[in-house]
């Protein structure tokens, strides 16, 4: 019989996080099972931001967190991740939208972000290729970044592991049985495994995992494609989003980025011709120096999107099933702060930031959902 104190469903940054903070906290008989291989899911397929400016107190006290955790993963893990703080500049198209932002720098300024807004020249000075006839001001946060998917899943891997963190890949989850209310194993397509504890960081799959248990996620997955470029030198260091727009330079010199196609719910991550001239089309508008670069690569991702546009994160209605999921396309920035807290949990049986218990399952049923209003990548 194999049995394990935890057992995490999902290898991206979330069940590697929460390994990763397990570990650190005493907790080294951990098991991540990945139905792929890790980061194949939205991590690997991620625009690679890390933002602290979103419009609700949850989302802002959690990313202003994470940012450190980021900072010091840069520091302490032996592989690099190339975490960058090249900040977002959040170009404004009209004085409505200036108005709305001015009051979300308001409040991100209130809770400890230095967000401010900026003018047109301001602008040109941090991005001088930036187009501004068509845009009135910016919000702009030095402290926000980006870091590289990968190299983040390949840093932490090779943590867990060398603290005695065991991972199967290739293996999927079958069944998930209880006792007396409680999670008692996991039996996927290989073998059996008895736990204390189930994490359900399954990203697209995070749903149907529930489900096995008869625990309805309200989640919907949505198709999000991304582009690459050839490597340029280096002009860009912030992320720069414009509408449905965000784009930045990679540590490799590749332009890098995405835009909204406003579609409807599906599983697919196919690509479409119609979303690369769309995004060329915006960014070519934004930087139109960039109207001659070649693109190297299109791909395709899920942002698992809840009704309120916030994770859940926490405990289910059976205590020792533990979520993590539903990032509505900002998992990756905040899998630092989720896996600490999810190891929080598991640990001490609370998470440690008051706002982290608003964004439980309970919400829904309660009727207390939290609207983020900033979402894009």
């Amino acid at each position: 019989m194999k049995s394990f104190d935890v057992v995490i469903i999902g290898g991206g940054i979330t069940g590697l996080s929460t390994a990763y903070y397990l570990n650190k906290m005493g907790v080294k008989n951990v098991l991540i099972i990945e139905k792929n291989y890790l980061g194949s899911g939205s991590t690997g397929r991620c625009g690679t931001g890390i933002r602290q400016q979103f419009t609700t107190k949850e989302h802002i006290v959690l990313m202003r967190e994470s940012v450190k955790l980021w900072k010091e993963w840069e520091n302490s893990l032996e592989h690099p991740i190339h975490f960058k703080q090249g900040g977002y500049i959040w170009l404004l198209r009209n004085n409505e939208e200036l108005k709305q932002y001015k009051n979300y720098v308001k409040m991100q300024n209130l809770l400890g972000v230095p967000t401010q807004i900026i003018s047109k020249e301001e602008i040109k000075e941090i991005v001088p290729e930036i187009n501004t006839d068509d845009i009135v001001g910016a919000s702009w946060c030095s402290t926000d970044g980006n870091a590289y998917p990968f190299e983040v899943i390949d840093a932490l891997k090779f943590f867990v592991e060398s603290k005695g963190t065991t991972i199967k890949t290739f293996e999927e989850v079958k069944n998930i049985t209880l006792k007396n209310g409680l999670i008692q194993s996991v039996i996927t397509d290989n073998d059996i495994y008895y736990t204390s504890f189930l994490v359900n960081g399954a990203g697209t799959g995070a749903k149907k995992t529930a489900k096995i248990i008869e625990i309805e996620l309200p989640l919907e997955n949505y198709r999000h494609q991304i582009v690459v470029s050839e490597p340029l030198e280096d002009f860009l260091n912030p992320m720069v989003v414009k509408g449905e727009l965000y784009f930045t330079q990679t540590h490799r010199g590749r332009v890098i980025g995405g835009t909204d196609m406003n579609e409807s719910p599906t599983d697919s991550i196919s690509t479409s011709i119609d979303f690369l001239e769309k995004f060329a089309t915006e960014v070519v508008k934004t930087i139109p120096q960039l109207s001659s670069i070649k693109i190297m690569r299109q791909w395709a991702g899920s942002y698992v999107v809840t009704p309120d546009h916030h994770p859940i994160i926490g405990p289910s209605e059976i205590s020792n099933f533990i979520l993590g999921c539903g990032y509505s396309g900002h998992g990756f920035m905040l899998g630092p702060i989720v896996g600490k807290l999810l190891a929080s949990y598991i640990i001490d049986g609370k998470m440690f930031l008051p706002e982290a218990d608003n964004l439980t399952i309970k919400r829904f049923k309660e009727g207390k959902l939290i609207q983020e209003k900033a979402v894009i990548g």
